[in-house]
Parts: structure tokens; sequence; C-alpha cells
């Protein structure tokens, strides 16, 4: 098998986690629904339930702060209460046991119960990203962090040293890795890789550096994918978004030196597309757009592997995208395009948005270049209508971005829910797909396989009429190696350095453009593309 283990850390990653995991569970068939494409085996493990019945559960580790699992409990329908044994304590006296209020399940989640019609989630009944959930987990993987409290205004898990500090005292104390990895990895009979979900701009990013380490300690040649999340900006405090991006200048000159790939993952600030309408206050609205953009990306290293031409693997992606050994940053677009037939429904496909303010979010007007590359030519970078790619590093300082078009290095690009194209008679499938000086910078991937628009998701795509897209749509998605990382690592490099202490000012500040330079080689030096103007 080629299964993929998933790390989802802090409550950015499980609103994005439980998006991704009710979209696998779709892929589930049953009867005569025939044969699903997907190998489920990849991202889901089975397993035997408190009554002996065969349980098939997802391979994932999910950490949260005290009250971050809503109603959302470790002992599920599937496993009882006497699963991991009851402590015996050394006091033989009576004790009193002070139980906390339980969170009440949602409308949604009461309906998966009885089996009734789900009522319509909208941004106000989304409490928790459990509200939302489809899927049962294991007992496993379900892990409290105790020591801070999910929106505590007096002890606020927000500064990069606090999820750093918060790791060292649990893996000191439990070995984090034997006790919640490790059974996951010992399950796998031939580990893919493992990916991670993680907020990089708040404390969680100090929490992901380190857990990394012990990662690459551990797995040395484990490909390992990160997906580095980061709350919208707008109308963030001057004050918070430069604490935030100092939390994410720490995060990523850690990261890049562990991670195979890492993507860091932002909502555009400035609105232009038609396609996406959000409500950039709603973590379900936002990571929704997240997941849409991920699932639809890495569809292909869990596709089965009859498909030939359109499955790979993390450590193919990474050999991919990853040119000269020193390019692991790279950058994440999508276009989500309605249908070519709406559903008809008495309305003509007109449907009420749901609550919330509902903006569009797009590709920045900025960063629209002059001499635009034509998007099916093989050396120049493709453009899609949302860049998720993180674009404000500088606070809005005029000039510090560059306007020049972007230098492709490589990209793999991605459609959905169309019917692949043939492959031509002259390409052999066991040609060598990159290496020498003819390697292709752009590889294809397509499938048939639609993006599932799911109860449980937000209403936040629009056909070419503004309307709603109620069912499954098409994705386009485009994840990429370019020049672009080096003006962002400047531009953050900038941004921070007086931000920084002085004991870690010269470090990370050095790392960063050493991270800039990774992006320069092979194109730049020596040549006069490097001049802003």
């Amino acid at each position: 098998m080629r299964e993929i283990i998933t790390l989802q850390l802090g409550q950015q990653s499980n609103y994005l986690g439980s998006h991704f995991w009710n979209t696998q569970e779709s892929y589930f068939t049953y009867g005569q629904d025939g044969e699903s494409p997907v190998d489920h085996d990849v991202h889901f493990r089975p397993g035997l339930g408190a009554d002996g019945t065969e349980t098939y559960m997802p391979r994932t580790v999910i950490y949260d702060l005290k009250g971050g699992f809503g109603s959302l409990r470790k002992i599920n329908a599937l496993y009882d209460a006497t699963e991991d044994g009851v402590p015996q304590g050394l006091w033989n006296g009576r004790t009193v046991v002070q139980r906390e209020q339980p969170i009440e399940p949602s409308a949604y989640q009461e309906s998966l119960d009885t089996g009734d019609a789900p009522p319509e989630l909208t941004t106000s009944t989304v409490r928790y990203w459990s509200d939302f959930n489809r899927v049962f987990f294991h007992p496993r993987s379900i892990v409290q962090l105790n020591e801070f409290e999910l929106n505590s205004t007096v002890m606020p898990f927000e500064k990069w040293h606090s999820g750093e500090e918060l790791f060292a005292s649990l893996d000191k104390d439990h070995d984090i890795l034997d006790r919640d990895l490790r059974p996951f990895v010992e399950e796998a009979d031939q580990m893919q890789g493992v990916q991670v979900m993680t907020g990089i701009d708040d404390a969680w990013g100090g929490f992901a550096s380190k857990y990394m380490e012990r990662l690459r300690d551990e797995y040395g040649k484990t490909p390992i994918m990160v997906w580095g999340l980061q709350e919208p900006t707008v109308g963030t405090s001057r004050e918070k978004r430069l604490l935030r991006l100092v939390n994410k200048a720490r995060a990523i000159t850690d990261l890049y030196a562990q991670a195979s790939l890492l993507v860091p993952l932002a909502i555009p600030s400035v609105s232009s597309s038609r396609s996406v309408a959000l409500d950039r206050s709603s973590p379900w609205h936002v990571s929704a757009l997240f997941n849409a953009a991920i699932e639809s990306t890495s569809l292909y290293t869990r596709l089965k592997t009859s498909d030939r031409t359109n499955s790979t693997s993390l450590g193919h992606m990474t050999d991919i995208l990853n040119v000269f050994g020193k390019q692991t940053i790279v950058n994440l677009q999508i276009s989500p395009i309605s249908p070519p037939k709406p559903v008809q429904n008495g309305t003509n496909g007109a449907v009420d948005a749901p609550s919330g303010r509902g903006e569009l979010v797009g590709r920045p007007h900025e960063l629209e270049y002059e001499d635009q590359p034509d998007a099916n030519a093989q050396n120049d970078l493709t453009t899609l209508d949302v860049d998720l790619s993180s674009l404000d590093e500088t606070l809005g300082q005029s000039g510090a971005r560059s306007r020049r078009k972007p230098h492709l290095f490589s990209q793999v690009s991605t459609s959905r829910g169309f019917e692949p194209a043939q492959p031509s008679d002259e390409v052999d499938s066991d040609t060598p797909r990159y290496g020498g000086f003819n390697r292709p910078k752009t590889y294809q991937y397509e499938s048939p396989l639609a993006f599932p628009m799911l109860d449980s998701y937000p209403r936040i795509f629009r056909d070419g009429d503004s309307h709603v897209i109620q069912n499954q749509i098409r994705v386009k998605t485009v994840l990429s190696t370019d020049s672009s990382v080096m003006d962002k690592m400047k531009g953050l490099r900038t941004t921070v350095a007086r931000s920084i202490g002085l004991e870690d000012r010269e470090t990370i500040g050095n790392e960063l453009a050493e991270i800039a330079e990774g992006y320069k080689e092979g194109w730049s030096s020596g040549s006069d593309d490097d001049d802003d103007e």
C-alpha cells in the first residue's frame, strides 16, 4: 500500500482536516455505485471496534487546545470507554469528580446520529470544526493539550515561542512520536509519506517546527509535505499582523530545512474573481477554499495505481518541484469551474447565498504581470483565478514586491472533473520524466472525478452567472516552484527584521536571505533578469 499519515496541528488545521476527511469519506462507494478510483487504504486504516465489528478510520493524529474539540468526544459509537483502561491512583479515600458542562452537539451532528435530513449549515451555526465533521476517529487520533485553552485572553496561544516550549515540555514527559505517531507508522505496510496541516502564523508554527525536527530525526528519508495555514489579515491591527509575520518568518526558516515541500497558504487580500465568495471571518469558509485546492492537487497521490499516467506519490512530487534541492517552498493556485450543464432546480440554478459577507476573492490586480505568458506553454507559469500563496509579507509597504514576470522552475498542473486527454503515442511511459536539460517544466495530471459539494460544505463557489454551485464542481490547480518566492522572502525579511530579538535577528535574517538565493540559481545570476524594472 501507499499509506499517508496526516498530522493536524491546531484550530486552523482541524477546520481544514474536517473538510478533507469529509471529502475522503464521500469517495466510498456502496452496492451498485460502482468502483471508486480512489485507493482508500492510502488515508484510512482498518481496525476492530469495541464490539468486534470492522472499522475503517482516518490515519491521522489531531492536536488541539482545551475547548477546541467542541462536542467531539474521544470515545465514540465504535469504541467504548474501557479501551484505554482506567488509571489506578494511590489515593484510597473518597473522591469527588468535578465535570465541566459538556458542549452540546450541533443540530447537524444530531441529524447524522438520527439519520434525519441535515439542516443547512451557516457561519453562525458552525461553532467548532467538529460541528460539521462526518467521520469517526480512532481514540488514539484525539490529543487534547490542556496546558492552553482555546481563545484564552489570559494565556493566548499566539507566540511562536509558546508553541516551541509546549512541544518541548510534552516531548520530555511523553515522547510524543512514540506515544502518538508511531502506532500509525507501524500499521503501515509501505508508508508513502506524512502530510502536516498546521498554522504557521501563530504558536502552532513553533509547535510544528519542533515536531518536524523529531520527525526528521526518526524518519530521515520520508517525504513530508507541510500545508502552512495563515489566518486572513483583513481587519487585523498592525501590531497583530506584525506578530503573525514574525511567527511566520520563524516557522518558515525552520520548516524550510525540514520539510520535503512547504506550501504557505493565505486568502488574497484583494478581490477580483467572481468564482469564489466567502466570509473571511469564518474559518469554516476559509478552510473550505483551502481544502478544495489541497484535496484536488493531492488527489493523484491516492488514486489507484492502475491509472499509471495520473497516479503519483509525495516523493515523486517532491522530485518534480524541488529542482535544485533548495526549493522547498512552493505556491498553490486554484480555479473552481462550474459544470458545463448547471443542475436545473426550478430556479435556473440561482440559489440564495448563505449568510455571511460573501466577499469575492481572487487574483489581486497588482499581481497581473505585463506580457502575461500563454497558460498552455510548457515553459511558462500558469496563472489561475485564486492565488493562495502567501501575499502579505510587507504590511502594505509600497515597492516591496516586484512586478516582473516570475521565472518558472517547475509546476504540477492538475485538472479534475474533466475527461482526461488521450496520451500521445509518441510518449514512452518508461522514459524518465526529469533529469538533464530536456526536463519539462509542466507536469499534467487529470481525472474525471469532480470535486464533491457535500452538505457539510459552505456554498462559496459561483458559476459564470454568479449563481451558487450546489453540486460537484470541476477544479484546476497549479503547484509551482517559481522565482516569486525570492521576492516574498526578501519582503518578509525587511518587514520583520527589527521586530525579532537581537539574539535571533541575524540568524533568521540570514536564513531568509539564503532561502531567497535558492530561487535565483540557474536563471538570474549574471543576467539582467534580476532587475526589478
